[in-house]
Protein backbone atom coordinates (compact mmCIF):
# COMPACT_ATOMS: atom_id res chain seq x y z
CA UNK A 1 0.00 0.00 0.00
CA UNK A 2 1.78 3.35 -1.07
CA UNK A 3 2.22 5.97 1.36
CA UNK A 4 0.11 8.95 1.56
CA UNK A 5 1.56 11.94 3.28
CA UNK A 6 -1.39 14.89 4.63
CA UNK A 7 -0.37 18.33 4.17
CA UNK A 8 -2.27 20.86 5.92
CA UNK A 9 -1.90 23.17 3.48
CA UNK A 10 -1.31 26.79 4.32
CA UNK A 11 -4.09 28.27 2.53
CA UNK A 12 -6.78 25.76 4.11
CA UNK A 13 -5.85 27.29 7.63
CA UNK A 14 -7.52 30.64 6.96
CA UNK A 15 -10.25 30.77 9.06
CA UNK A 16 -11.62 33.39 6.99
CA UNK A 17 -15.15 33.44 7.80
CA UNK A 18 -18.31 34.97 5.19
CA UNK A 19 -15.94 36.59 2.88
CA UNK A 20 -19.05 36.61 0.50
CA UNK A 21 -20.13 40.42 -0.22
CA UNK A 22 -17.17 41.69 -2.37
CA UNK A 23 -16.66 43.69 -5.02
CA UNK A 24 -13.85 43.09 -8.03
CA UNK A 25 -13.30 46.14 -10.47
CA UNK A 26 -11.13 45.11 -14.03
CA UNK A 27 -8.97 47.03 -16.57
CA UNK A 28 -7.62 45.41 -19.66
CA UNK A 29 -4.11 46.85 -20.45
CA UNK A 30 -5.34 49.21 -23.17
CA UNK A 31 -7.58 50.76 -20.62
CA UNK A 32 -4.91 51.76 -18.37
CA UNK A 33 -2.53 54.62 -18.14
CA UNK A 34 0.64 52.61 -18.91
CA UNK A 35 -0.14 49.28 -20.24
CA UNK A 36 -1.01 47.48 -16.62
CA UNK A 37 -3.58 45.38 -16.23
CA UNK A 38 -5.52 45.62 -12.92
CA UNK A 39 -8.06 43.57 -10.64
CA UNK A 40 -9.42 44.81 -7.02
CA UNK A 41 -10.81 43.13 -4.04
CA UNK A 42 -12.59 44.12 -1.35
CA UNK A 43 -13.33 41.06 0.40
CA UNK A 44 -16.18 42.24 2.50
CA UNK A 45 -17.44 40.31 5.70
CA UNK A 46 -18.20 40.55 9.49
CA UNK A 47 -16.34 37.34 10.83
CA UNK A 48 -12.98 38.45 8.77
CA UNK A 49 -9.89 39.55 10.37
CA UNK A 50 -7.99 41.15 7.93
CA UNK A 51 -4.30 40.13 7.29
CA UNK A 52 -1.67 39.02 4.61
CA UNK A 53 -0.75 35.63 3.84
CA UNK A 54 2.54 34.05 2.03
CA UNK A 55 2.80 30.81 0.52
CA UNK A 56 6.40 29.90 -0.22
CA UNK A 57 7.16 27.69 -3.38
CA UNK A 58 7.32 24.00 -2.69
CA UNK A 59 8.49 20.38 -3.88
CA UNK A 60 6.48 17.54 -2.69
CA UNK A 61 7.01 13.99 -1.95
CA UNK A 62 5.04 11.60 -4.27
CA UNK A 63 1.79 10.86 -3.43
CA UNK A 64 1.21 13.68 -1.35
CA UNK A 65 -2.54 14.59 -0.03
CA UNK A 66 -3.68 18.09 0.30
CA UNK A 67 -6.51 18.37 2.63
CA UNK A 68 -9.08 21.17 1.71
CA UNK A 69 -10.77 23.23 4.23
CA UNK A 70 -13.22 25.40 2.95
CA UNK A 71 -11.87 29.17 3.18
CA UNK A 72 -15.07 30.44 4.99
CA UNK A 73 -15.50 28.11 8.04
CA UNK A 74 -12.51 26.03 8.41
CA UNK A 75 -14.79 23.29 8.15
CA UNK A 76 -12.86 20.06 6.32
CA UNK A 77 -13.81 19.08 3.08
CA UNK A 78 -11.64 16.17 1.96
CA UNK A 79 -8.43 15.47 -0.21
CA UNK A 80 -7.23 15.92 -3.30
CA UNK A 81 -3.99 14.89 -4.35
CA UNK A 82 -1.09 17.53 -4.02
CA UNK A 83 1.13 18.72 -7.60
CA UNK A 84 4.45 17.81 -7.38
CA UNK A 85 5.61 21.44 -6.98
CA UNK A 86 3.63 24.78 -6.12
CA UNK A 87 4.47 28.45 -6.75
CA UNK A 88 5.05 31.35 -4.20
CA UNK A 89 1.82 32.93 -3.66
CA UNK A 90 1.65 36.23 -1.68
CA UNK A 91 -2.40 37.12 -0.92
CA UNK A 92 -3.91 36.96 -4.17
CA UNK A 93 -1.08 37.00 -6.30
CA UNK A 94 1.31 34.38 -7.48
CA UNK A 95 5.00 34.80 -8.67
CA UNK A 96 4.16 35.05 -12.22
CA UNK A 97 1.71 38.05 -11.51
CA UNK A 98 -0.82 35.40 -11.71
CA UNK A 99 -3.86 37.11 -9.75
CA UNK A 100 -7.43 35.90 -8.74
CA UNK A 101 -10.12 37.63 -6.95
CA UNK A 102 -14.07 36.79 -6.62
CA UNK A 103 -17.60 38.21 -5.73
CA UNK A 104 -20.36 35.69 -4.27
CA UNK A 105 -23.97 35.51 -6.17
CA UNK A 106 -25.09 32.79 -4.64
CA UNK A 107 -27.68 31.97 -7.48
CA UNK A 108 -30.25 28.78 -7.47
CA UNK A 109 -29.80 27.12 -4.20
CA UNK A 110 -30.47 23.48 -5.56
CA UNK A 111 -27.15 23.18 -7.49
CA UNK A 112 -25.37 23.56 -4.24
CA UNK A 113 -23.70 20.01 -4.07
CA UNK A 114 -22.47 19.81 -0.37
CA UNK A 115 -20.87 16.74 -1.31
CA UNK A 116 -17.62 18.35 -3.34
CA UNK A 117 -14.67 18.82 -1.77
CA UNK A 118 -13.71 22.44 -3.80
CA UNK A 119 -15.07 25.60 -2.39
CA UNK A 120 -14.48 28.74 -3.89
CA UNK A 121 -11.76 30.05 -1.98
CA UNK A 122 -9.65 27.31 -1.84
CA UNK A 123 -10.24 26.35 -5.69
CA UNK A 124 -8.63 30.58 -5.85
CA UNK A 125 -5.67 29.73 -3.56
CA UNK A 126 -5.09 26.06 -4.77
CA UNK A 127 -4.89 27.68 -9.17
CA UNK A 128 -2.94 30.20 -7.69
CA UNK A 129 -0.18 27.70 -6.38
CA UNK A 130 -0.49 25.91 -9.85
CA UNK A 131 -0.87 28.03 -13.07
CA UNK A 132 1.46 30.72 -13.97
CA UNK A 133 -1.67 32.58 -16.77
CA UNK A 134 -5.33 33.27 -16.56
CA UNK A 135 -5.85 31.19 -19.63
CA UNK A 136 -4.27 28.59 -17.25
CA UNK A 137 -5.52 29.45 -14.29
CA UNK A 138 -9.26 28.83 -16.32
CA UNK A 139 -8.21 24.96 -17.02
CA UNK A 140 -6.41 24.08 -13.61
CA UNK A 141 -10.22 25.71 -11.83
CA UNK A 142 -12.46 23.89 -14.24
CA UNK A 143 -10.45 20.53 -13.94
CA UNK A 144 -10.62 20.81 -10.12
CA UNK A 145 -14.31 20.95 -10.06
CA UNK A 146 -15.11 18.43 -12.45
CA UNK A 147 -12.87 16.22 -10.77
CA UNK A 148 -13.47 16.96 -6.60
CA UNK A 149 -16.68 18.68 -7.31
CA UNK A 150 -17.75 21.97 -6.23
CA UNK A 151 -18.76 22.72 -2.72
CA UNK A 152 -20.12 26.64 -3.04
CA UNK A 153 -22.97 28.32 -4.17
CA UNK A 154 -22.42 30.78 -7.63
CA UNK A 155 -19.32 32.48 -7.88
CA UNK A 156 -17.75 35.24 -10.15
CA UNK A 157 -14.16 35.33 -10.50
CA UNK A 158 -11.50 38.17 -11.75
CA UNK A 159 -8.74 36.18 -13.37
CA UNK A 160 -5.92 38.12 -14.73
CA UNK A 161 -1.87 37.64 -15.70
CA UNK A 162 0.00 40.67 -17.17
CA UNK A 163 -1.29 40.41 -20.64
CA UNK A 164 -5.21 39.53 -20.48
CA UNK A 165 -8.21 39.64 -18.05
CA UNK A 166 -11.18 37.17 -17.55
CA UNK A 167 -14.04 37.10 -15.53
CA UNK A 168 -15.42 33.82 -14.78
CA UNK A 169 -18.55 32.27 -13.58
CA UNK A 170 -19.67 29.22 -11.92
CA UNK A 171 -22.16 27.20 -9.83
CA UNK A 172 -22.84 23.45 -9.29
CA UNK A 173 -25.04 20.94 -10.57
CA UNK A 174 -26.35 19.78 -7.09
CA UNK A 175 -25.99 17.15 -4.87
CA UNK A 176 -24.24 13.88 -6.26
CA UNK A 177 -23.83 15.44 -9.33
CA UNK A 178 -20.27 16.12 -9.77
CA UNK A 179 -18.52 19.37 -11.27
CA UNK A 180 -20.03 22.37 -12.53
CA UNK A 181 -21.55 24.89 -15.15
CA UNK A 182 -19.41 27.90 -16.21
CA UNK A 183 -18.46 30.15 -18.59
CA UNK A 184 -15.35 32.62 -18.40
CA UNK A 185 -15.23 35.95 -20.88
CA UNK A 186 -12.36 37.88 -22.01
CA UNK A 187 -12.11 41.51 -21.06
CA UNK A 188 -11.23 43.17 -24.17
CA UNK A 189 -8.26 45.19 -23.35
CA UNK A 190 -9.40 48.33 -24.24
CA UNK A 191 -12.36 47.99 -21.80
CA UNK A 192 -13.27 48.28 -17.86
CA UNK A 193 -15.48 45.66 -16.26
CA UNK A 194 -16.97 44.60 -12.59
CA UNK A 195 -18.75 42.36 -10.80
CA UNK A 196 -20.32 42.35 -7.25
CA UNK A 197 -22.22 39.62 -5.80
CA UNK A 198 -24.67 39.10 -8.91
CA UNK A 199 -24.10 37.27 -12.01
CA UNK A 200 -22.93 39.45 -14.96
CA UNK A 201 -22.15 37.48 -17.65
CA UNK A 202 -25.29 37.54 -20.10
CA UNK A 203 -25.13 36.17 -23.51
CA UNK A 204 -21.44 35.07 -24.84
CA UNK A 205 -20.20 34.02 -28.21
CA UNK A 206 -20.84 30.38 -28.90
CA UNK A 207 -18.04 30.49 -31.33
CA UNK A 208 -14.94 32.76 -30.00
CA UNK A 209 -12.52 30.46 -28.07
CA UNK A 210 -9.90 32.91 -28.57
CA UNK A 211 -12.23 35.39 -26.15
CA UNK A 212 -14.86 32.77 -24.57
CA UNK A 213 -14.70 29.21 -23.18
CA UNK A 214 -17.50 27.35 -21.13
CA UNK A 215 -18.33 23.98 -19.95
CA UNK A 216 -19.92 21.68 -22.56
CA UNK A 217 -23.17 21.47 -20.86
CA UNK A 218 -23.82 24.83 -19.46
CA UNK A 219 -26.83 25.23 -21.99
CA UNK A 220 -27.83 21.73 -21.78
CA UNK A 221 -28.08 21.77 -18.31
CA UNK A 222 -30.16 24.49 -18.01
CA UNK A 223 -32.52 23.43 -20.95
CA UNK A 224 -32.56 19.95 -18.63
CA UNK A 225 -33.86 22.06 -15.30
CA UNK A 226 -35.76 24.14 -16.79
CA UNK A 227 -34.19 26.97 -16.89
CA UNK A 228 -34.51 28.20 -20.50
CA UNK A 229 -35.75 26.98 -23.37
CA UNK A 230 -34.86 29.39 -25.94
CA UNK A 231 -32.27 29.52 -28.40
CA UNK A 232 -28.65 28.62 -27.97
CA UNK A 233 -28.10 32.28 -28.93
CA UNK A 234 -30.36 34.29 -26.74
CA UNK A 235 -28.83 31.85 -23.26
CA UNK A 236 -28.05 34.24 -20.83
CA UNK A 237 -25.53 32.89 -18.12
CA UNK A 238 -27.17 35.18 -15.48
CA UNK A 239 -30.45 34.94 -16.34
CA UNK A 240 -30.93 31.07 -16.38
CA UNK A 241 -28.75 30.46 -13.11
CA UNK A 242 -29.12 33.86 -10.79
CA UNK A 243 -32.19 35.79 -11.90
CA UNK A 244 -31.84 39.12 -10.63
CA UNK A 245 -34.52 40.19 -7.87
CA UNK A 246 -34.25 43.97 -6.27
CA UNK A 247 -31.75 43.22 -4.08
CA UNK A 248 -29.47 42.06 -6.80
CA UNK A 249 -29.99 44.93 -8.77
CA UNK A 250 -29.93 47.71 -6.20
CA UNK A 251 -27.64 46.15 -3.84
CA UNK A 252 -25.50 44.53 -6.45
CA UNK A 253 -25.63 45.67 -9.50
CA UNK A 254 -25.77 49.32 -8.41
CA UNK A 255 -21.83 48.93 -7.57
CA UNK A 256 -20.99 47.99 -11.18
CA UNK A 257 -23.36 51.16 -12.22
CA UNK A 258 -21.14 53.52 -10.19
CA UNK A 259 -18.09 52.37 -11.67
CA UNK A 260 -18.66 52.54 -14.91
CA UNK A 261 -20.59 55.90 -14.61
CA UNK A 262 -17.29 57.54 -13.24
CA UNK A 263 -15.35 56.57 -16.97
CA UNK A 264 -18.25 56.39 -19.54
CA UNK A 265 -20.70 58.65 -20.10
CA UNK A 266 -23.24 56.48 -21.25
CA UNK A 267 -24.55 54.62 -18.08
CA UNK A 268 -27.61 56.79 -16.86
CA UNK A 269 -28.89 54.75 -19.47
CA UNK A 270 -29.12 52.33 -16.98
CA UNK A 271 -30.88 53.60 -14.19
CA UNK A 272 -33.80 51.99 -15.36
CA UNK A 273 -32.57 48.35 -15.12
CA UNK A 274 -31.17 49.67 -11.59
CA UNK A 275 -34.42 50.21 -10.77
CA UNK A 276 -36.11 47.47 -12.19
CA UNK A 277 -37.97 49.02 -14.81
CA UNK A 278 -35.92 47.98 -17.89
CA UNK A 279 -34.90 44.01 -18.44
CA UNK A 280 -31.65 45.57 -20.73
CA UNK A 281 -28.71 44.48 -18.08
CA UNK A 282 -25.88 47.05 -17.43
CA UNK A 283 -23.03 45.64 -20.40
CA UNK A 284 -20.18 43.15 -19.16
CA UNK A 285 -17.67 45.65 -20.07
CA UNK A 286 -17.67 49.33 -21.05
CA UNK A 287 -14.49 51.41 -22.76
CA UNK A 288 -13.87 54.18 -20.46
CA UNK A 289 -13.58 57.77 -21.75
CA UNK A 290 -9.98 57.84 -20.40
CA UNK A 291 -7.65 55.55 -19.27
CA UNK A 292 -7.41 54.27 -16.23
CA UNK A 293 -4.21 54.75 -13.39
CA UNK A 294 -3.43 52.59 -10.37
CA UNK A 295 -4.41 55.27 -8.04
CA UNK A 296 -8.05 55.66 -10.33
CA UNK A 297 -8.83 51.83 -9.01
CA UNK A 298 -7.90 52.81 -5.85
CA UNK A 299 -10.10 55.83 -5.62
CA UNK A 300 -12.82 53.55 -7.55
CA UNK A 301 -12.85 51.26 -4.28
CA UNK A 302 -13.65 54.17 -2.59
CA UNK A 303 -17.24 55.13 -3.54
CA UNK A 304 -20.49 55.81 -1.78
CA UNK A 305 -22.79 56.35 -4.96
CA UNK A 306 -21.61 60.02 -4.64
CA UNK A 307 -23.30 62.28 -6.80
CA UNK A 308 -25.79 59.45 -8.24
CA UNK A 309 -29.37 59.28 -7.39
CA UNK A 310 -27.90 57.06 -4.55
CA UNK A 311 -25.84 58.84 -2.72
CA UNK A 312 -25.53 58.11 0.85
CA UNK A 313 -25.05 61.48 2.27
CA UNK A 314 -28.38 63.12 0.95
CA UNK A 315 -30.99 61.47 3.20
CA UNK A 316 -31.81 61.61 6.76
CA UNK A 317 -30.42 58.27 7.51
CA UNK A 318 -26.44 59.93 7.28
CA UNK A 319 -27.61 61.56 10.38
CA UNK A 320 -26.05 65.36 11.39
CA UNK A 321 -23.03 64.13 10.24
CA UNK A 322 -23.23 63.15 6.61
CA UNK A 323 -22.05 60.30 7.12
CA UNK A 324 -22.16 57.79 3.96
CA UNK A 325 -22.22 54.46 5.96
CA UNK A 326 -25.51 52.14 6.89
CA UNK A 327 -25.09 49.23 9.59
CA UNK A 328 -26.88 46.49 9.22
CA UNK A 329 -29.60 44.53 8.27
CA UNK A 330 -29.43 45.68 4.82
CA UNK A 331 -33.18 46.21 5.26
CA UNK A 332 -35.81 47.78 7.55
CA UNK A 333 -39.49 47.41 7.84
CA UNK A 334 -41.42 50.21 9.33
CA UNK A 335 -45.43 49.87 9.60
CA UNK A 336 -45.56 47.14 7.44
CA UNK A 337 -43.45 48.51 4.35
CA UNK A 338 -39.84 47.32 3.95
CA UNK A 339 -36.57 50.02 2.74
CA UNK A 340 -33.52 49.13 1.56
CA UNK A 341 -30.09 50.14 3.01
CA UNK A 342 -27.81 51.96 -0.03
CA UNK A 343 -24.70 49.24 -0.47
CA UNK A 344 -21.87 50.96 -2.10
CA UNK A 345 -18.33 49.20 -3.12
CA UNK A 346 -16.85 51.12 0.24
CA UNK A 347 -18.25 49.44 3.04
CA UNK A 348 -17.47 49.90 6.62
CA UNK A 349 -17.08 45.32 7.41
CA UNK A 350 -13.95 45.12 4.91
CA UNK A 351 -11.47 42.56 6.05
CA UNK A 352 -8.75 43.44 3.41
CA UNK A 353 -8.71 44.74 0.13
CA UNK A 354 -6.17 44.95 -2.80
CA UNK A 355 -5.84 46.51 -5.90
CA UNK A 356 -3.50 43.88 -8.28
CA UNK A 357 -1.47 45.68 -10.46
CA UNK A 358 0.07 43.32 -13.33
CA UNK A 359 2.61 44.44 -16.55
CA UNK A 360 4.06 42.31 -19.22
CA UNK A 361 6.93 45.14 -19.94
CA UNK A 362 8.95 43.91 -16.62
CA UNK A 363 10.52 41.26 -14.79
CA UNK A 364 7.54 38.80 -13.20
CA UNK A 365 9.52 39.85 -9.46
CA UNK A 366 9.31 43.14 -9.92
CA UNK A 367 5.99 43.75 -12.47
CA UNK A 368 3.94 42.09 -10.07
CA UNK A 369 2.42 44.44 -7.48
CA UNK A 370 -0.50 44.09 -4.57
CA UNK A 371 -1.67 46.98 -3.54
CA UNK A 372 -2.29 45.79 -0.47
CA UNK A 373 -4.96 47.26 2.78
CA UNK A 374 -7.21 46.43 4.94
CA UNK A 375 -10.69 47.31 6.69
CA UNK A 376 -13.00 50.08 4.54
CA UNK A 377 -11.70 51.12 1.70
CA UNK A 378 -12.52 54.78 2.00
CA UNK A 379 -9.83 54.87 4.43
CA UNK A 380 -7.25 52.41 4.10
CA UNK A 381 -3.75 52.99 2.69
CA UNK A 382 -2.99 50.85 -0.58
CA UNK A 383 0.37 49.90 0.53
CA UNK A 384 2.85 48.41 -2.57
CA UNK A 385 3.54 44.42 -1.98
CA UNK A 386 5.41 42.79 -4.33
CA UNK A 387 4.72 39.70 -5.98
CA UNK A 388 8.26 38.40 -5.62
CA UNK A 389 8.40 39.21 -1.42
CA UNK A 390 9.24 36.45 0.83
CA UNK A 391 8.16 38.19 4.14
CA UNK A 392 4.79 39.27 5.56
CA UNK A 393 5.01 42.46 7.17
CA UNK A 394 4.15 42.18 10.76
CA UNK A 395 1.12 44.78 10.95
CA UNK A 396 -0.37 42.13 8.60
CA UNK A 397 0.61 39.03 10.16
CA UNK A 398 -1.93 36.71 10.65
CA UNK A 399 -1.10 35.85 14.07
CA UNK A 400 -0.74 39.58 15.11
CA UNK A 401 -4.70 39.98 17.01
CA UNK A 402 -7.59 38.63 16.16
CA UNK A 403 -11.00 40.01 16.08
CA UNK A 404 -11.49 38.90 19.60
CA UNK A 405 -7.79 40.70 20.23
CA UNK A 406 -7.15 43.87 19.38
CA UNK A 407 -3.37 44.47 19.00
CA UNK A 408 -1.66 48.14 18.64
CA UNK A 409 0.91 46.70 15.96
CA UNK A 410 -1.73 45.60 13.98
CA UNK A 411 -2.97 47.65 10.71
CA UNK A 412 -6.46 46.34 10.98
CA UNK A 413 -7.27 46.94 14.06
CA UNK A 414 -5.72 50.56 13.99
CA UNK A 415 -7.00 51.02 10.52
CA UNK A 416 -10.48 50.08 12.44
CA UNK A 417 -9.97 52.33 15.31
CA UNK A 418 -9.40 55.58 12.80
CA UNK A 419 -12.07 54.70 10.65
CA UNK A 420 -15.23 53.69 13.76
CA UNK A 421 -13.90 57.52 14.54
CA UNK A 422 -14.58 58.85 11.62
CA UNK A 423 -18.28 57.35 11.13
CA UNK A 424 -19.47 59.29 14.43
CA UNK A 425 -17.81 62.50 12.88
CA UNK A 426 -17.77 61.71 9.23
CA UNK A 427 -17.82 65.20 7.54
CA UNK A 428 -15.28 66.67 9.99
CA UNK A 429 -12.88 63.90 10.38
CA UNK A 430 -12.46 62.70 6.78
CA UNK A 431 -11.32 66.39 5.90
CA UNK A 432 -8.33 65.19 8.16
CA UNK A 433 -8.06 61.51 6.85
CA UNK A 434 -7.81 62.10 3.71
CA UNK A 435 -4.67 64.09 3.52
CA UNK A 436 -2.53 61.69 5.44
CA UNK A 437 -4.05 59.14 2.75
CA UNK A 438 -3.26 60.61 0.05
CA UNK A 439 0.37 61.76 1.23
CA UNK A 440 1.07 57.99 1.68
CA UNK A 441 0.05 57.13 -1.10
CA UNK A 442 1.24 59.98 -3.57
CA UNK A 443 4.99 58.87 -2.30
CA UNK A 444 4.56 55.29 -3.00
CA UNK A 445 3.45 56.66 -6.51
CA UNK A 446 6.34 58.95 -6.89
CA UNK A 447 8.61 56.41 -5.21
CA UNK A 448 7.79 53.27 -7.52
CA UNK A 449 9.79 54.11 -10.93
CA UNK A 450 12.97 54.85 -8.85
CA UNK A 451 12.41 51.27 -6.51
CA UNK A 452 11.74 49.39 -9.69
CA UNK A 453 14.90 50.91 -11.40
CA UNK A 454 17.36 49.82 -8.64
CA UNK A 455 15.19 46.69 -8.28
CA UNK A 456 15.71 45.85 -12.20
CA UNK A 457 19.55 46.54 -12.19
CA UNK A 458 19.81 44.86 -9.36
CA UNK A 459 17.88 41.83 -11.06
CA UNK A 460 20.37 41.89 -13.97
CA UNK A 461 23.28 40.51 -12.18
CA UNK A 462 21.47 38.71 -8.85
CA UNK A 463 17.69 37.95 -8.64
CA UNK A 464 17.74 37.00 -5.13
CA UNK A 465 19.64 40.54 -4.49
CA UNK A 466 17.01 42.07 -6.51
CA UNK A 467 13.79 39.82 -4.48
CA UNK A 468 15.44 41.02 -1.10
CA UNK A 469 15.63 44.65 -1.94
CA UNK A 470 11.47 44.64 -2.87
CA UNK A 471 10.65 42.70 0.33
CA UNK A 472 12.32 45.11 2.22
CA UNK A 473 11.19 48.05 0.69
CA UNK A 474 7.24 46.29 0.89
CA UNK A 475 7.68 45.84 4.78
CA UNK A 476 8.90 49.43 5.42
CA UNK A 477 6.14 50.86 3.83
CA UNK A 478 3.79 48.62 5.56
CA UNK A 479 5.35 49.20 9.00
CA UNK A 480 5.62 52.75 8.04
CA UNK A 481 2.23 53.48 7.23
CA UNK A 482 1.17 51.81 10.03
CA UNK A 483 2.79 53.69 12.55
CA UNK A 484 1.89 57.18 10.37
CA UNK A 485 -1.94 55.73 10.91
CA UNK A 486 -2.01 54.95 14.73
CA UNK A 487 -0.16 58.47 14.97
CA UNK A 488 -3.20 60.01 12.59
CA UNK A 489 -5.15 58.04 15.38
CA UNK A 490 -3.91 59.43 18.25
CA UNK A 491 -4.57 63.20 16.54
CA UNK A 492 -8.30 62.79 15.95
CA UNK A 493 -8.76 61.36 19.78
CA UNK A 494 -7.00 64.86 20.83
CA UNK A 495 -8.78 66.46 18.38
CA UNK A 496 -12.45 66.05 18.24
CA UNK A 497 -12.74 64.45 22.11
CA UNK A 498 -16.14 64.84 23.54
CA UNK A 499 -17.35 66.34 20.70
CA UNK A 500 -15.56 69.79 20.75
CA UNK A 501 -13.12 70.46 18.01
CA UNK A 502 -9.58 71.93 19.41
CA UNK A 503 -8.42 74.79 18.01
CA UNK A 504 -5.19 74.70 15.76
CA UNK A 505 -2.44 77.18 14.03
CA UNK A 506 0.09 76.24 11.89
CA UNK A 507 -0.36 72.57 12.37
CA UNK A 508 -0.02 72.93 16.60
CA UNK A 509 -3.13 72.60 18.89
CA UNK A 510 -2.85 76.12 20.59
CA UNK A 511 -3.16 77.46 23.90
CA UNK A 512 -4.33 80.35 25.86
CA UNK A 513 -1.14 81.83 26.26
CA UNK A 514 -0.93 80.41 29.88
CA UNK A 515 0.23 76.91 28.94
CA UNK A 516 -3.68 75.59 29.08
CA UNK A 517 -5.59 74.84 26.33
CA UNK A 518 -7.49 77.26 24.06
CA UNK A 519 -10.93 76.78 24.38
CA UNK A 520 -12.63 74.45 21.95
CA UNK A 521 -15.21 74.95 19.15
CA UNK A 522 -18.44 73.91 20.15
CA UNK A 523 -19.67 72.66 16.49
CA UNK A 524 -22.58 71.55 16.83
CA UNK A 525 -24.89 69.85 14.41
CA UNK A 526 -26.34 70.40 11.03
CA UNK A 527 -29.35 72.51 10.27
CA UNK A 528 -31.22 69.79 8.61
CA UNK A 529 -30.33 67.82 12.61
CA UNK A 530 -31.57 70.66 14.84
CA UNK A 531 -35.07 71.11 12.40
CA UNK A 532 -35.43 67.27 12.84
CA UNK A 533 -35.16 67.63 16.71
CA UNK A 534 -37.36 70.51 16.35
CA UNK A 535 -40.06 68.38 14.85
CA UNK A 536 -39.78 65.30 16.90
CA UNK A 537 -39.45 66.99 20.27
CA UNK A 538 -40.24 70.70 19.90
CA UNK A 539 -42.76 71.02 22.67
CA UNK A 540 -40.42 69.52 25.06
CA UNK A 541 -37.85 71.33 24.23
CA UNK A 542 -38.33 74.45 23.32
CA UNK A 543 -37.12 77.08 25.73
CA UNK A 544 -39.80 78.96 27.05
CA UNK A 545 -38.83 81.92 29.30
Amino acid sequence: MKKFFILFATICCWHITNADACTSLLAGRGATTDGSTFITYAADSHTLYGSLVYIPATHYPENTMLEVKEWDTGKPLGHIPQVESTYAVMGNMNEYQLSITESTWGGRPELVDTTGIIDYGSLMFITLQRAKTAREAIKVMTDLVKKHGYYSSGESFSIADPNEVWIMEMIGKGVHNKGAVWVAVRIPDDCISAHANQARIHTFPLDDKDNCVYSPDVISFAREKGYFDGLNKDFSFANAYAPADFGALRGCEARVWSFFRKFNNTMDDYLSYINGESKTPIPLYVKPNRKLSAQDMKDAMRDHFENTPFDMTQDVGAGPFKVPYRFRPMTFTVDSVEYTQERAIATQQTGFTLVAQMRNWLPDAVGGVLWFGVDDTNTCVYIPIYCSATEVPECFNPKNGSLYKLSWTSAFWIHNWVANMAYARYNYMIKDIRPVQQQLENEFNTWQPSIEKAAIDLYKNDKDAAIRFLTAYSVAQAQRSTARWKELGEYLMVKYLDGNIKREKDGQFMDNGYGLPESPEFPGYSEEYYRAVAKDAGERLKVRF
